[in-house]
């Protein structure tokens, strides 16, 4: 069974196609890999699909809901690890869940208990009442994946969530993610620059450049396509070996910001 169905997408901008007529499936439990350089569409993929962003043409369905026409039940079909810090520095661990879980109308006997349970997860309860803004990156990257997770989503997407983290931490946050995986069949949607990341934790990997899916499988079927010895040189034979600019990534952040669901 697929949770996300992607036909055609197209997301334009001035004429200039960041999404280019991509389609691809990804079945319910699995955790999913998406790849490509810096302004390859990762990020605004991942805003079209958590209704930040209106695509252009094609059709998206997430849980079995359009996000075009059905935002707020896919709102409450995923949780999302946004590229940048996205928690409340001065509230407290517990007040940054608590406010997720009020919006999200968990109801509070269910709430409370959920947050109790992934604080432990996550190795936070011992500061659970300490403000967030005296967390290192990686605690906050912990309780961000909590937050995440504390309304029972059906995905979780996670764009570059290890970015900047040590090896240690990188490798707890995927713990986690991968016991939640296991014991609650959350699908896991991530961008990763990290390419040992991508092929120990993925079961399929698709990897987009210049706006377009230029090959799709497993990791070995990847390997195994381009003659490569790792995933990192099969996406380098896949993409190209120069260097990207950041220059798309900026004005695609400029434009997002004026035209959330504007054409």
């Amino acid at each position: 069974m697929n949770i996300i169905t992607v036909k055609n997408l197209v997301k334009k901008f001035d004429d200039r196609p960041a999404v280019d007529d991509i389609s691809f499936d990804v079945k319910k439990g699995e955790i999913f890999a998406f790849l490509g350089p810096n302004g390859a569409g990762k990020t605004t993929t991942i805003k079209m699909f958590t209704t930040l962003l209106k695509p252009t043409s094609g059709q998206i369905l997430i849980n079995g809901f359009d996000p075009t026409t059905n935002s707020d039940d896919v709102r409450q079909s995923f949780g999302i690890i946004f590229q940048d810090p996205s928690l409340d520095d001065e509230l407290t661990a517990f007040e940054n869940l608590e406010f997720h879980g009020v919006l999200y109308n968990v109801p509070k006997k269910i709430r409370r208990a959920r947050i109790e349970e992934l604080l432990k997860i996550v190795e936070l309860e011992k500061r659970r009442d300490d403000l967030v803004k005296e967390f290192s990156g990686g605690m906050k990257r912990r309780l961000e994946i909590a937050r995440g997770l504390l309304h029972h989503p059906q995905i979780i997407f996670l764009d570059e969530p290890t970015l900047g983290l040590d090896p240690q931490t990188r490798n707890h946050l995927w713990s986690y993610i991968k016991d939640m995986n296991q014991k609650e069949g959350i699908t896991v949607f991530f961008s990763t620059h990290y390419m040992e990341e991508a092929d120990r934790m993925s079961d399929r990997i698709a990897i987009i450049d210049n706006g377009k899916i230029v090959a799709e499988g497993t990791a070995e079927k990847l390997k195994a396509d381009t003659a490569s010895a790792t995933l990192e040189d099969a996406f380098l034979k896949l993409t190209g070996k120069a260097i990207r600019e950041e220059g798309a990534n900026a004005v695609d952040k400029l434009r997002t910001m004026g035209r959330i669901w504007r054409r």
